[in-house]
């Protein structure tokens, strides 16, 4: 006969503490995760004239516009890079970052009658999103690669160095930084919903903070302090640095980008923790 305990495989319960953190529970969902994902990319295109083709148009027509604007009008010094590369490398990782970001901040809003229906860990939502927005920056990093390969053997004017090979560990850095500071403005939001609007406003102004279009040399001095507080700035410098073979990265910033994402990330799961308890009164 049977004991009791041996009736179920898995136990819900109301009350548990905000940190804890069942990551075993999250990869028993895996198959969900895989659903939500393929879901996302399948729903998004599924009525498109161009499809997936999006991912190729949407960072080339930004690029354009940046070399327009930044490039020819504003002069803005790209430390003798070509335009088209460097400020492609820049927008293929901005994009990633912040389609994550924003796609997180709203996660307990846009999937709330699905969290009032069925349980599964919340935390699933989130992820299913940061690796959503890395299927398409794959799609876009194929494209930047191929201009890097362009301008390297065609042109001769970038040089890319070993630094290309710990890009897995910037994309690691871009999502939790992206993770974290999403789910803390996806707390926030289930009672204060107008922060949305100012998480969209606060992401354009956060890019001007970030190298995105511009160089570390070409600040003023007395601001660049200002833009290597910032934990994304090292990621893009270096980013630049192994693809590019240009820019003013110092390996010892890496450290710190890592130290301060990953305990924003970690305040970020204890809080989204402590709201996922009860955001159904609030939402």
């Amino acid at each position: 006969m049977l004991n009791e305990k041996q009736l179920w495989t898995e136990e819900i319960v109301s009350e548990k503490s905000i940190f804890s953190v069942n990551l075993r529970e999250v990869w028993h969902y895996r198959d969900l995760l895989f659903l939500l994902v393929k879901r996302d990319f399948i729903v998004f295109y599924k009525q498109t004239i161009l499809g997936p083709i999006w991912f190729f148009v949407q960072p080339i027509l930004t690029t354009i516009i940046y070399v327009i604007i930044f490039g020819q009008v504003a002069k803005l010094s790209t430390d003798g890079l070509p335009q088209m590369a460097f400020y492609l490398s820049g927008i293929t990782i901005w994009s990633y970052f912040s389609d994550v970001l924003n796609k997180t901040a709203i996660v307990f809003q846009s999937n709330a009658s699905i969290f009032g229906k069925v349980y599964f860990p919340r935390l699933i939502m989130p992820l299913a999103i940061v690796f959503s927005g890395l299927m398409k920056f794959l799609v876009q990093f194929t494209l930047f690669v191929c201009v890097v390969i362009y301008f390297t053997f065609v042109k001769e004017t970038i040089h890319p160095n070993i630094w290309i090979l710990i890009t897995p560990i910037l994309l690691l850095l871009m999502a939790a930084f992206a993770l974290g500071l999403g789910v803390i403005f996806s707390s926030m939001t289930t009672k204060y919903k107008d922060l949305t609007m100012l998480l969209s406003f606060g992401v354009q102004l956060f890019m001007y903070v970030t190298p995105v279009v511009y160089t570390i040399k070409s600040i003023p001095s007395q601001y660049k302090f200002i833009v290597r507080f910032n934990p994304l700035t090292s990621i893009f410098e270096c980013f630049r640095y192994g693809y590019l073979g240009s820019g003013h990265f110092q390996p010892i910033t890496l450290l710190y980008s890592a130290i301060s994402i990953f305990g924003l990330l970690a305040v970020g799961v204890l809080i989204f923790n402590k709201v996922e308890k009860s955001f159904m009164d609030t939402v």
